[in-house]
């Protein structure tokens, strides 16, 4: 049986980014399957100085609907954690889902749902997009564990994450969930059309690297993988995304290879709304990650059914099977260069084509949903 009501705790518009989005797209299934919900979301959640891209704000139409968002944390403020708890327990939720991605939100989070646990009974799910944050600080740890202790279950969403909480408890119940697609960018359109709207050609061969730029996605290892390919006649690599990090590293990789004329940097975050011209236009998307948990990335391919080039990290491989719908490859330049030759040289983007609806069917927000509220 599913429960009447639940509360999301996490990022949610205004505010950008792939946990956001998944949070919106988690509540619209949740009100088709009948469960009414809220997101309990931040009024701050970064501080200026703590945040390295242009805003934290979306830009561009946003259309919610009848969804409820209540920006009420901020992560710096505790007298609005006591409050927020307040708010959530007036709600008289049967389950919270609570999204942990970086041990910095641990002290708000965790208040949070301890104050609430204290006062009711009602069950609190840890939604884990990472147990061991990309860029690792000092405090790291006791911060983490200071969250995992405030939740009675557990879900994740790539193996290499399960893992990770393994090494901080072993006794709550968990569940493997993986990252389901994301398909509220619209629909696809024809290459012709995206490529026009994005000033590429007919006979471009496109990769796209898409989201933001950061050290362990590997952008320098892309370029450098493009440097080597021996045949670069109209192939062009579409850079979708703003720079948090590595931006001069990756200027000096394009011009010490003369790769001026076919790099093309979008150095912006991409609204929703040109999201489909992107992944419409590539003729494969790369993720040449240095490490990894799982991708939303990935999922916007899945929904665009756009080819796929990911290194074989975290679980990215979980969710590309190698020559099914894309490419798996080692995170080192001579090897994504040798698969990129590959796929452009072969039949392999037609067969990926053809392959990914079917693959697709494995990651339906209803399953995602469904096996989230029952425990």
């Amino acid at each position: 049986m599913l429960p009447e009501k639940c509360v999301i705790i996490g990022p949610a518009y205004p505010l950008r980014g792939g946990i956001a989005q998944l949070n919106e797209s988690l509540s619209r299934q949740l009100t088709k399957m009948g469960v009414e919900n809220v997101i309990y979301s931040f009024s701050l959640q970064y501080p200026d100085f703590l945040f390295p891209g242009k805003t934290q704000m979306e830009e561009g139409a946003h259309d919610l609907g009848t969804m409820r968002i209540r920006t009420t944390i901020n992560s710096i403020a505790p007298w609005t954690w006591l409050s927020t708890a307040r708010k959530i327990l007036e709600e008289k939720p049967d389950i919270i889902i609570v999204r942990f991605w970086i041990p910095f939100m641990a002290p708000a989070l965790s208040a949070i749902c301890r104050y609430v646990k204290k006062r009711s009974d009602v069950r609190i799910v840890g939604l884990l997009d990472n147990v061991i944050p990309h860029e690792h600080r000092i405090g790291d740890r006791s911060l983490t564990k200071m969250f995992l202790n405030s939740c009675d279950h557990f879900a994740v969403m790539s193996s290499s994450v399960m893992a990770d909480l393994s090494s901080y408890d072993r006794t709550k119940a968990r569940k493997l969930l993986y990252h389901p697609v994301y398909d509220h960018f619209g629909e696809s359109v024809p290459m012709a059309e995206a490529r026009k709207r994005l000033g590429l050609s007919e006979n471009d061969r496109v990769i796209l690297f898409f989201g933001i730029v950061r050290h362990y996605k590997g952008l320098d290892l892309l370029l450098e993988a493009v440097a080597q390919m021996p045949d670069r006649t109209g192939l062009k690599v579409v850079v979708a995304g703003e720079f948090y990090e590595g931006k001069e590293e990756c200027l000096e990789i394009i011009r010490k290879n003369g790769l001026e004329k076919h790099v093309i940097l979008h150095d912006n975050f991409i609204p929703e709304n040109e999201v489909k011209y992107y992944f419409c236009a590539a003729n494969i998307m790369a993720q040449p990650y240095r490490s990894a948990t799982q991708s939303g990335v990935t999922q916007i391919a899945y929904h665009f059914g756009t080819p796929m080039l990911v290194t074989d990290v975290g679980g990215l491989p979980e969710m590309v099977p190698h020559r099914t719908v894309g490419h798996v490859c080692p995170p080192q330049p001579s090897s994504i260069a040798r698969h990129l030759n590959d796929f452009f040289s072969g039949n392999d983007e037609q067969t990926f084509r053809d392959n990914l609806p079917k693959e697709r069917e494995k990651f339906s927000w209803s399953r995602f949903a469904k096996e989230l509220l029952h425990w």
